[in-house]
């Protein structure tokens, strides 16, 4: 993992691979941003027509490298874009600064050292530029020789120091542990997503559950193949029940003296989806290792938040189960009798991330939380809908739905709330059972969100993140987002955690 330190030294005197300087896109081009000072000062005052004439624009996640001036004990500097310059008397807004220090530390990779002078106006912007850095310095390379990338031999950057943070500062001292907690078990999450299916299978996804609990203080509780069975977890169990890799529900649970509120959070863990019986066609198989990226997200945000110490309890459930086609495998239309008692004739078993959720939605309600959110790559529909970086919110309440919305936004993770239209639930009446996993296959994304509905406990405030756009990025990297695992809704559900421990949610 990256190392990251606030530092107060005068940049020219800085020992550093390179120096990082924002540069904004001007109405008449390219402005260096405040933080830069001193570079722009040993330029005589002429960065910006300097980066100007190297092709330069300050658009975002533009990188210009440069030889450093005369005097600097740091031999390159590296200006990265920032986008349009903030109108007179405001600041760039924290996601900007997020993903300009993330394209200079992917841009860094290979570098023992790099000083990044950009704008910090307060704590909040030194968390946003410790996120963006640690988070764009990210690699997976356990599968590589030498755990280094074959195409460059690079290693990620070692080390961060953010010029203009302030190392006695409290605020800005709590800025960096937030960042380092957080990004931390994020990038844990992009591991996790990233692993091929051969080495991450329910069990195995529950000891990594396991020796994280045990670290950090979090209590925890598996329950194999036997315990589903004993517990009645149909859906779980009829998902896995075509693999020789048996299903896990993991319960995490992390507890504050102090907390007034409970908030739960439900992970769908897939750890490869074939389609089942219903088999996926080709060209749709090779990267459904993705498909436990909300249980991932949901193990990391309840780790992180438990590295905060909030004053909250967090309890979270990862629903983990391959989907396999073999002689014992689930078969269209077979009807499962789930957790709940309710029964689900299957139309189709490449829909069975619902069927994991529905019975840890109902464990989770059974302890009557405050509220639940779910997370789940759930449906190519949402992808239709929203595209590959914009994942959707469905809830049972417009108002805590809207609080999710914001709390996405505020964290940079592009969100957009959807809609339940009750018209839709009739699709999935079944002659046989009490409901159909499959309904109209016009808004497919929502009619998932109201199956998963009718496994929430009656009263209980939940909401459902429709990830299977953004978890697993298949384009190029771009600002803080790498190629892979993404880690997706990780920093939602940890701003939930803290809105609900402040109790300005719901």
């Amino acid at each position: 993992m990256t190392a990251l330190t606030l530092s107060t030294a005068a940049a020219p005197g800085l020992r550093a691979d390179a120096i990082v300087i924002g540069v904004a896109k001007g109405a008449k081009g390219p402005v260096v941003a405040p933080g830069a000072e001193a570079v722009d000062k040993a330029y005589d005052g002429k960065l910006a027509g300097v980066l100007e004439t190297l092709g330069a624009a300050g658009a975002e996640g533009e990188v210009t490298k440069l030889p450093a001036p005369s005097g600097f004990k740091t031999p390159l500097v590296v200006a990265v874009g920032l986008g349009p310059e903030p109108e007179k008397d405001s600041a760039f807004d924290a996601e900007a600064l997020r993903r300009a220090a993330g394209s200079a530390a992917r841009a860094l990779s290979g570098s023992k050292k790099a000083a990044f002078a950009l704008p910090l106006t307060d704590a909040a912007d030194v968390g946003a530029v410790a996120e963006g850095a640690l988070l764009g310095a990210y690699s997976f390379d356990a599968y590589k020789e030498n755990g280094k990338d074959p195409k460059n031999g690079k290693a990620p950057l070692a080390e961060v120091a953010l010029l203009g943070g302030k190392p006695r500062d409290r605020a800005h001292k709590a800025a960096v542990e937030r960042a380092l907690a957080v990004t931390e078990e994020l990038n844990r999450a992009r591991d996790l997503i990233n692993t091929p299916p051969n080495d991450l299978y329910p069990e195995a996804f529950a000891a990594v559950a396991q020796a994280a609990a045990k670290e950090h203080g979090i209590k925890v509780q598996v329950l194999d193949d036997k315990a589903l069975v004993k517990g009645g977890y149909g859906g779980i169990l009829g998902v896995g029940g075509g693999s020789e890799a048996k299903p896990r529900l993991v319960k995490l649970s992390y507890t504050s003296s102090k907390a007034k509120k409970h908030l739960a959070l439900v992970g769908k863990g897939i750890t490869y989806d074939s389609g089942g019986i219903s088999l996926k066609p080709a060209g749709h198989n090779e990267t459904m290792k993705c498909d436990m990226s909300g249980a991932a997200a949901v193990f990391a945000a309840v780790v992180a938040v438990a590295r905060l110490g909030l004053e909250v309890n967090v309890t979270g459930w990862l629903a983990l189960a391959e989907n396999m086609p073999s002689g014992s495998a689930v078969r269209p239309g077979d009807v499962l009798r789930m957790y709940s008692g309710k029964t689900v004739e299957v139309l189709n078993t490449d829909a069975e991330g619902r069927l994991v959720l529905a019975d840890a939605l109902w464990a989770a309600s059974e302890e009557k939380p405050d509220a639940i959110v779910d997370v789940a790559t759930l449906t190519g529909a949402m992808m239709l809908a929203l595209g590959n970086r914009t994942f959707g919110i469905m809830a049972n309440d417009d108002a805590f739905r809207s609080a999710v919305h914001e709390a996405a936004e505020e964290v940079g993770e592009p969100a957009w709330p959807m809609p339940l239209p009750e018209h839709l639930r009739k699709g999935m009446d079944s002659p046989t059972a009490d409901i159909a996993n499959m309904g109209e296959r016009m808004g497919g994304g929502l009619v998932a969100g109201l199956f998963l509905r009718e496994f929430v406990g009656e009263g209980i405030t939940w909401a459902h993140l429709d990830i299977a756009g953004p978890a697993f990025n298949e384009g190029g990297p771009f600002g803080y987002t790498p190629k892979g695992g993404t880690g997706t809704a990780v920093r939602t559900l940890v701003r939930l955690a803290e809105l609900t421990a402040a109790g300005d949610l719901g």
